[in-house]
């Protein structure tokens, strides 16, 4: 069975996502809000220099371990992997589209998650843009509601695909 492209788009997007979060990060404040409350109005503030390579980390690092740590797993010969209908879908026909299902799927959702954590960090540069720094609580309930969803669509295609 032939490699998807999966990961090399994968690690483009995670390359644009590094690029996007240094070049929007340059015209926040010296001090960035960094926490807002319920209310919107900031109430945590960091150095910018602290704030960027937070958040390079933070967008960077946790959907790479993510879809890096997961997919190593996947393709360890000797992993337990629970599936429903396990017997049926690691067969030795079916293994190697399975893990490759399994990589892709992960891959997915690490690129969804890599969306959403550039969306809140373009929410904190909008927020600090105003005099006093405000997040739209609007915004982010937008934004997470369609994180949500397509969490659980994820979810679901994830159990459908290992229907028998």
């Amino acid at each position: 069975m032939p490699k998807s492209n999966s990961g090399v788009f994968f690690l483009v997007l995670v390359a644009i996502a590094a690029g996007f979060v240094w070049l929007t990060s340059q015209g926040l404040p010296v001090f960035v809000a960094s926490h807002f409350g319920f209310s919107g109005a900031a109430n945590g503030f960091m150095p910018r220099s602290v704030y960027v390579p937070f958040m390079l980390g933070f967008i960077v690092l946790l959907p790479l371990s993510l879809v890096g740590l997961t997919n190593l797993t996947f393709n360890n010969p000797h992993v337990r992997i629970n599936l429903p209908h396990r017997e049926y879908w690691l067969a030795a026909d079916r293994r190697a589209a399975t893990i490759q299902f399994l990589c892709d799927h992960t891959t997915r959702f690490g690129s969804m998650l890599v969306g959403f954590l550039c969306y809140v960090h373009w929410l904190v540069v909008r927020a600090n843009a105003t005099v006093p720094p405000a997040l739209s609580n609007e915004w982010f309930a937008v934004g997470l509601g369609i994180y949500l969803v397509s969490t659980a669509v994820w979810t679901g295609m994830l159990f459908a695909r290992f229907q028998r």
